[in-house]
């Protein structure tokens, strides 16, 4: 049996904010931008090199609106492996975005801990070579 994620789906407050944010910030690619209906739209960024992607879901009533920004009640909910933490790091920072903590060498690799636009936490990781 073979299974893995392809999307995962991220509760956003504007679509062109959001792309904006993840393409121009994080360095994603759009990958698809589809309109749907006149308040909904396909929308799909990812990590250039990665096969799972982020689906920009734009909430649609108050109850969704409520998890924008925390829809991991407060814990890291997305974990973004990086080949060059300090270049990662330093377009984040070049880009005015809050670090929460670090960055920091753990025997795992080099991690930092950042917010998102609308607050959601991230790590952005190296990845420790082990032999």
């Amino acid at each position: 049996m073979k299974q893995s994620l392809v999307q995962i789906a991220i509760v956003i407050r504007d679509y062109d904010e959001a792309i904006q944010y993840y393409t121009k910030v994080l360095g994603f690619e759009l990958i698809e931008d589809t309109v749907q209906s006149p308040t909904k739209r396909w929308v799909v960024v990812r990590p250039i090199g990665s096969s799972c992607g982020l689906l920009l879901a734009k909430a649609a009533n108050e109850k969704q609106a409520q998890s924008i920004g925390n829809q991991t009640g407060g814990r890291v909910f997305l974990f973004l492996h990086t080949d060059n933490f300090d270049r990662d790091f330093a377009r984040l920072q070049d880009h005015q975005v809050t670090i929460v903590r670090g960055p920091v060498v753990e025997s795992y690799g080099k991690v930092a801990v950042f917010e998102d636009l609308y607050g959601n936490l991230w790590d952005l990781i190296e990845p420790a070579v082990h032999d």
